[in-house]
């Protein structure tokens, strides 16, 4: 077999074999297969696709480039949770202890941030102390004695997707719906949960920029999950705003601690609400929909919830006094409000600048091994559809650096789109997506 063949037959329109796959991302993964070659093939499924039988062997070969987490010393069915990616989306925060209070295991395993989108291991260590490198062995005890875990990816979990992620983020090859699916999946499918509920998110604060893109991607995904044996639901929720209020770390561990104790963003909530009740029910704990609803909407309502995010802060080392008084958490030393500069209604806000703002002010990262501030990011204070008077606050940049306040003001201020007449709204989720495994 011969790489230059597989790049002809993919770049005429041809279906590759399940062992041309292997061939290539073996042999990329060990290097036998150069970046150049790679490169060609990526461009070439760029072009031309893949269909799900390929799409599917991609997705498996990468999975099994590496380990896989053993999970079968956690007792019950194994839910996790996976977002593509927003401005403000602290779901995990919320959702996580939700689910696990009712009983129902959540196995999560979290990356961190790398450009405007923040990451969920980078929130949680803004609580002091708190530890998400554990082994195998305390992973597993964490979630069978709190039902509740959240470590760090590891390298050795599908090292090809690592590799090849890399290669497309420097050839133009990124924006391809079936290398995009099998990324994602490849790495869920290697974590060995027994239910996944994914939130494709879009609008401008996402990757997928149309309902249409995330429903192509949606689908990709669920049929990925059916050739795996993984009952696979994914809902297509909104990101042409942020998510919340809060961008950035500590920030929004606050929003979410408050959306735990029934104080939070309504959307926050709701969403948190839509993915929670897949997840319970695909664990088989309900027989509905709605009643998984129900049960999730109590855990707020009696304090469960938070009661359990504090056991899990504690079970992970963190200080969980922190979390008990937010005031403890990392805070900036400054705050400047940024202003409307006319009376009017907020029609469009461009999610994506808002989150660039947070990770200029020192919230985010560009590459993996920079440093960030848990205490700076941006607070909104209005969000689509609000009415606002000028003078009035946008937003809040909470900032430790004056040299990078000058040019986030403009970023803030430029985002927001301030118009005579009031914005139709949005819904939060345009549709839900499951494969046949689900029953639903």
């Amino acid at each position: 077999m011969e790489m230059t063949q597989i790049i002809m037959k993919k770049r005429d329109r041809k279906e590759l074999s399940k062992e041309e796959i292997h061939y290539f991302v073996s042999g990329y993964v060990d290097g036998t297969v150069p970046d150049y070659q790679a490169s060609a093939l990526l461009m070439a499924i760029y072009l031309n696709g893949l269909n799900k039988r390929e799409t599917a062997d991609l997705t498996l070969e990468m999975r099994d480039s590496g380990g896989h987490m053993d999970l079968s010393k956690i007792n019950g069915v194994k839910v996790d949770k996976h977002s593509t990616g927003g401005v403000g989306d602290k779901t995990t925060l919320v959702v996580g202890p939700m689910v696990a209070s009712l009983g129902i295991p959540v196995a999560k395993m979290s990356g961190r941030a790398l450009g405007n989108e923040g990451g969920t291991i980078d929130k949680l260590e803004s609580i002091k102390d708190f530890d998400v490198n554990m082994s195998m062995d305390e992973f597993a005890r964490n979630v069978n004695k709190n039902k509740f875990a959240v470590g760090a990816q590891t390298a050795e979990l599908a090292p090809a997707d690592k590799k090849i992620y890399a290669l497309r983020d420097v050839t133009g090859t990124i924006e391809s719906i079936p290398l995009i699916a099998s990324s994602i999946m490849s790495k869920k499918l290697a974590t060995g949960a027994d239910c996944l509920v994914l939130d494709v998110t879009t609008g401008d604060g996402s990757f997928m920029k149309t309902v249409d893109d995330a429903e192509k991607l949606a689908n990709e995904m669920a049929d990925i999950g059916a050739a795996a044996g993984m009952k696979t639901v994914a809902c297509i929720t909104d990101m042409s705003q942020p998510l919340g209020y809060a961008i950035g770390n500590a920030l929004e561990v606050r929003e979410a601690v408050e959306t735990l104790k029934g104080n939070g963003p309504d959307d926050v909530l709701e969403i948190a609400l839509t993915l929670g009740s897949y997840m319970v029910y695909l664990s088989g704990a309900v027989g509905s929909i709605d009643e998984a609803r129900k049960k999730l909407k109590h855990t707020i309502d009696d304090g469960s919830a938070y009661k359990k995010f504090l056991a899990f802060v504690a079970e992970q080392g963190g200080d969980v006094s922190c979390i008990e008084d937010l005031s403890k958490m990392p805070t900036a030393a400054h705050v400047y409000p940024v202003t409307a500069q006319k009376d009017g209604y907020i029609t469009k806000m461009t999610a994506s600048e808002l989150g660039r703002a947070s990770m200029e002010l020192g919230a985010g990262r560009q590459t993996k091994s920079e440093p960030i501030d848990y205490a700076v990011g941006v607070v909104l204070n209005k969000k689509l559809g609000d009415s606002v008077k000028k003078g009035e606050a946008l937003a809040y940049l909470h900032y430790n650096d004056d040299k990078k306040l000058k040019e986030e003001i403009e970023r803030v201020s430029q985002s927001y789109t301030v118009s005579d007449t009031p914005a139709e709204k949005r819904p939060l989720v345009y549709k839900v997506i499951a494969n046949k495994q689900c029953n639903l």
